[in-house]
Order: structure tokens, then C-alpha cells, then sequence
């Protein structure tokens, strides 16, 4: 007797199903956080490493999660880019999906900078804000070069972030313990401006994408009323670093980056 059509097919299906199993789910995408203080999250005050600063108030813990990515945690607060180059890309691969990474400002010195301009009257800044721009100008374009290559070509399928810094100041004196003054104020930020259009310049160059922080920081800066960034703060190496409120506003671009 032939044995019904309409009865074979739930039982082919069945059958299917049992010899090739269940559709297989997706693993979830890889995500490398490169970089520096920035990116670990120094200025949160909270940290689960505390060698690096690596905090879970930091924005890549945050776009980890939003993205429903799988988070290897390499940035390191004091990173310069040949720590990067040499200490943090042992995880990248044809199979990682997003890479961000933070880092130019320690190489140009900004952190002593920031620290010289803060001294009390009669020291001034001037000369060590020429020296970081002149750095910025003759010597970070090649380093930023080097690094962002070693990342594509380990990576070259990776959506990949350049995170920029934001603007620290709006010019005015709210700190007690620290004098910037206003025209010091001026220069530091045209320097974070040189500074950001240098990334954004070598970053577009390699086709990454640059997340300029210095549009959603504004309104947000060091004695604003709703500050995204540290003052001068104890212990001092929170100071002018975003705080947890900052790396929120942070996660906020780096997400519409990555998934753009």
C-alpha cells in the first residue's frame, strides 16, 4: 500500500530535524577595547583591575553589553602607543568584529601638561602646550600611521572606532586647589582641537571611524554644571579624566560608531 504524501511530509521534517539538529545559534560578536586612560576608565573611581584602571563604569563595558558582544578589556591606563602596539593586540583576528581604540595622549605628554598648568602663579604652561602641539604636529601623524595599520591588518574585518578627547574647559576658575587661568584655559582646548582633527586626519586615512568627542562633551566640561569630566580631584590621577556620567555620554557616540 504507497504510503501517504501528506503523512511523509511531517515525518521528512522530523527527520531533518533529528539528524541535523536544532538551528545553530550565532555566536556573539568579538569586541577589542584598545587605548588608554580614556577608554579603562581612570576618573570613575571604581575598578576591577586597578594595575590599568579598568572599570565597569567604562564605555567599553557599556557598548559590550549594548552590542551583546563578547569584550576583550586590553586598554590600560599610562598606555602610550607602543604599549598598544606591543602589549594589547594579541586578541585580534579576521573573526574580531569591533575594535576601539584611544590613544595619543600620553605620547604627547598631556597629562603633565595639564599638571604644569595648574601650578600657582608665577608658573605658566605656554611652553609645555607648544611642545605637546609641535608633537602633535611633526611626530603623532607617524605613530598613529604605525599603530592603525598593525590593527587593520590583523583585524581586516573589523569595524574600527577612533575615539577622540574631548575639550576640558569652558574658561572658567571653579577650582580652588588648581589655577588654570582663562587664556591658559584657551590654548589647552585649541591644543585638544590640533589634537583631534590630527586623529580624525590618520584615522579617515586608514577608512576607520572617528567618534569626535568634543561636540557631546561641550556643555559637560570641568565647571560646567553638569560635568562629564573631573576637576582637579584627590587622589589626582582622577582629575581630567570623564567620569561615570562622561563614559555614558561616551558609550552613547562609540555604540552609534560601531554599529554604523
Amino acid at each position: 500500500m504507497p504510503f501517504p504524501l501528506r503523512a511523509a511530509v511531517p515525518l521528512l521534517a522530523a527527520l531533518s530535524f533529528v539528524l541535523l539538529g536544532a538551528p545553530a545559534h550565532a555566536a556573539a560578536p568579538t569586541y577589542t577595547a584598545l587605548g588608554d586612560s580614556y577608554a579603562s576608565g581612570t576618573g570613575t573611581r571604581e575598578y576591577f583591575d586597578t594595575t590599568c584602571q579598568r572599570s565597569s563604569y567604562a564605555y567599553p563595558v557599556l557598548d559590550a553589553a549594548r552590542l551583546g558582544a563578547t569584550l576583550t578589556f586590553a586598554a590600560c591606563a599610562g598606555a602610550k602607543i607602543p604599549d598598544v602596539l606591543n602589549k594589547q593586540l594579541g586578541s585580534l583576528n579576521a573573526g574580531t568584529r569591533y575594535v576601539t581604540v584611544s590613544a595619543g595622549g600620553n605620547d604627547i605628554g598631556w597629562s603633565s601638561v595639564i599638571v604644569q598648568c595648574a601650578k600657582p602663579w608665577p608658573y605658566t604652561c605656554w611652553g609645555q602646550i607648544d611642545t605637546a602641539e609641535n608633537y602633535i604636529r611633526n611626530t603623532l601623524p607617524g605613530q598613529l600611521d604605525g599603530l592603525y595599520d598593525r590593527i587593520r591588518s590583523l583585524a581586516p574585518n573589523a569595524t574600527v572606532a577612533v575615539v577622540g578627547y574631548p575639550r576640558l574647559f569652558n574658561g572658567e576658575e571653579c577650582n580652588v586647589i588648581a589655577r588654570i587661568s582663562p587664556g591658559e584655559q584657551t590654548e589647552l582646548n585649541a591644543a585638544a582641537d590640533l589634537l583631534a582633527t590630527t586623529i580624525k586626519a590618520r584615522a579617515t586615512a586608514h577608512g576607520f571611524v572617528f567618534v569626535d568627542a568634543r561636540g557631546p562633551f561641550t556643555g559637560h566640561a570641568v565647571c560646567d554644571d553638569v560635568e562629564w569630566l573631573n576637576g582637579t580631584s584627590l587622589p589626582t590621577g582622577e582629575s581630567y579624566h570623564p567620569n561615570r556620567s562622561g563614559h555614558v555620554g561616551y558609550a552613547g557616540i562609540v555604540e552609534t560608531a560601531l554599529r554604523a
